[in-house]
């Protein structure tokens, strides 16, 4: 069994507390994080947890990269991607994706429906965060 089909008790608990719409969203957004994981070796084994109640991601190498972490985003009720307020992947996806992406400050790509390019936008800016300390 793969790590992307072995999915931790606590986390299909806050995976299941999302709304079915959300909910849907954010595991296909898993699922390219575990895909970009997979095909680039840089970033190694995945560490799949709960941080603040939701599911997050993280290299299990250190100094490799920084978390991810999957949630609905208070302010717009919008599923999101979440990321380290004190790195600068947000500023950076930001200047690279704008009009591509929609931004909640310097903490979070929000997520709508997923068309082929906003797919590979996401991958991108997935292999940034996994790869964050490497590039630093």
């Amino acid at each position: 069994m793969s790590a992307l089909q072995k999915l931790p008790a606590e986390v299909a608990a806050a995976f299941d507390g999302f709304a079915p719409k959300d909910k849907a969203v954010l595991m296909e957004v898993r699922m390219l994080i575990f895909e970009v994981a997979r095909d680039d070796a840089r970033v190694g084994v995945l560490e799949e947890a709960l941080r603040w109640g939701d599911p997050a991601y993280l290299t299990q190498k250190r100094k490799t990269g920084s978390t991810i972490r999957l949630g609905v985003e208070k302010t717009s009720g919008a599923p999101a991607m979440f990321f380290n307020c004190k790195s600068t992947l947000v500023q950076e996806f930001r200047q690279l994706f704008e009009g591509t992406l929609t931004f909640s400050k310097n903490r979070a790509v929000l997520l709508g429906a997923l068309d082929e390019t906003t797919r590979d936008v996401l991958k991108l800016c997935i292999l940034s965060a996994l790869t964050y300390h490497l590039r630093k």
